[in-house]
C-alpha cells in the first residue's frame, strides 16, 4: 500500500468526494512533486526513538485519502506518517511501495500439500527379515526342542551385546560383557533344565561375577558399572529364561507359539491402527509415534488371537481365558516397548543395532517380547498348570 496516496487525473470522478483530503496534503492536483527537506533523525537503533516497529516502514499507514499530516510530522510510531525508517535513517520516498507488506491473512494462503504417511522404515526388508526369523523359530521349535533353547541363548548374547556396546559408546557405563553373556546363556540353560530355582541361582551368580569382574579396572565408575551389568543381567537374559521355562511343558511349543504370535499380533494390531487412524499421542515424550488409538488396536487385536489360540492351541484351554490373556499381552507388550524407548531416549539413538535390515537390532525386536515372557508363563500355569 503506498505511503502518499496517487492523485487521481484531473476531471476524474473522484474529484469532488477526495477533494479534502488533496487540499489537506502535502501537493496539490496541478502541481508537480517537489522535493521536501527531511528532519534531522538520531540514527537507526533497535528499539531506539522509533519504536518498536523499527525495521519496517510503512505498517501503519494512513488509510487512503485521509488527511494527511503535514511531512515530517512524528506519529505515535515514530517516524513520518506512521512508517519506520530503514536502518540507514534514510526517507522511503513518495508512492514507494513498503518493503515488508502486511501479512496475508490465513485464509488467503495455499493449504500446504497432504503428506503421506510413512512407516520410517524399509517396508520390503522388515517383511523378509520377519519372515526368514519367524522360520527358524518355527522350524527348531517345533523339530529339536533344545535347538530352540540355543536360539534363546544366541539372541540373549547378541541382544546384551548390543546394550552394553550402546551404554559405552553414549555415556561411558562399561557394563563387563563377559560374565554377562556367560551367566546370561547358562541362566536361560538352567531354566530350560531347572525350572524358576535354577533361573534364580544363575541371575544371582551372573550378578556376583559381574562385581568381581569389575574389579580388575580402576575404581572410577565401579557403581555405575556394575549397576548397569546387574541390570542387564536381569532385564535380557532372565527375563528370556521364562520362554525357556514355557517350553518344558508337554504342550511347551504349542505355548511358546502362542506367546510369538500374541505378542506379534498386539505389536501388528498397535501398528496398523496407529497409522491408520492414530491421532491422540499415547506418550509423545517417550514414543511419539504411539498413540491410543494404537494401543486399542493392539488390545483388540491380542484378545482375538488369544481367544483363537487358547482354544486350539492349548490344551484345556478355553476362549475366555484367551480373552484375558490377550489383554495382559498387549498390555506388557506396549510396556516393554515404551521401556526400551525410554532407554534409547537416554541415550540418544534411534535403534540400539544394525544388525538386522528394517528392524534395527536384535535389542529393537525383543523389547515388547522379553517383558511379556514372564506375564504368559505365569498366565499360562494358572490357567491350566505347569504342564
Amino acid at each position: 500500500m503506498p505511503i502518499v496516496p496517487d492523485v487521481p487525473a484531473h476531471g476524474g470522478d473522484q474529484d469532488d468526494d477526495r477533494g479534502a483530503a488533496r487540499l489537506s496534503g502535502p501537493l496539490f492536483r496541478d502541481e508537480a512533486p517537489r522535493p521536501m527537506p527531511s528532519p534531522p533523525m538520531p540514527p537507526y537503533e533497535a528499539g531506539g526513538p522509533y519504536g518498536a516497529d523499527d525495521r519496517s516502514y510503512g505498517t501503519h499507514q494512513q488509510p487512503y485519502g485521509a488527511p494527511q499530516p503535514p511531512y515530517g510530522t512524528v506519529q505515535p510510531s515514530g517516524t513520518p506518517y506512521g512508517g519506520a525508517l530503514p536502518p540507514d535513517g534514510s526517507q522511503p520516498p513518495h508512492g514507494a511501495q513498503s518493503q515488508n507488506p502486511e501479512p496475508m491473512p490465513d485464509a488467503a494462503r495455499p493449504a500446504p500439500a497432504p503428506q503421506k504417511k510413512s512407516a520410517g522404515r524399509d517396508l520390503g526388508a522388515a517383511i523378509g527379515v520377519g519372515v526368514g526369523l519367524g522360520a527358524v523359530i518355527v522350524a527348531s521349535l517345533f523339530i529339536v526342542k533344545a535347538v530352540f533353547v540355543g536360539v534363546i541363548a544366541v539372541a540373549v548374547v547378541v541382544g546384551l551385546w548390543e546394550l552394553t556396546s550402546r551404554l559405552d559408546e553414549r555415556k561411558g557405563i562399561k557394563a563387563p560383557l563377559v560374565p554377562l553373556a556367560v551367566g546370561g546363556a547358562a541362566m536361560v540353560v538352567a531354566g530350560y533344565v531347572r525350572g524358576a530355582g535354577g533361573a534364580w541361582v544363575a541371575m544371582a551368580l551372573t550378578a556376583l561375577a559381574v562385581l568381581v569382574w569389575r574389579m580388575t579396572e580402576p575404581p572410577e565408575g565401579y557403581l555405575k558399572d556394575v549397576t548397569a551389568g546387574v541390570f542387564a543381567a536381569f532385564y535380557v537374559p532372565f527375563l528370556a529364561t521364562f520362554v525357556a521355562m514355557m517350553l518344558t511343558a508337554e504342550d511347551g511349543a504349542q505355548r511358546v507359539l502362542t506367546f510369538l504370535l500374541l505378542t506379534v499380533v498386539s505389536d501388528t494390531g498397535a501398528y496398523a491402527v496407529g497409522w491408520r487412524f492414530g491421532t491422540h499421542k499415547l506418550a509423545p515424550r517417550i514414543s511419539p509415534g504411539k498413540t491410543r488409538e494404537g494401543l486399542v488396536g493392539a488390545v483388540t487385536f491380542a484378545m482375538v488371537a488369544g481367544a483363537l489360540c487358547m482354544q486350539f492351541l492349548i490344551d484345556d484351554g478355553t476362549w475366555w481365558q484367551g480373552l484375558l490373556l490377550g489383554l495382559a499381552v498387549a498390555a506388557s507388550a506396549t510396556l516393554g516397548d515404551l521401556g526400551e524407548s525410554m532407554i534409547k531416549r537416554d541415550l540418544g539413538i534411534k535403534d540400539m543395532g544394525t544388525l538386522l535390515p528394517g528392524h534395527g537390532g536384535i535389542m529393537d525386536r525383543l523389547d515388547s517380547l522379553l517383558p511379556t515372557a514372564p506375564v504368559v508363563w505365569l498366565l499360562l500355569v494358572g490357567f491350566v498348570g505347569a504342564g
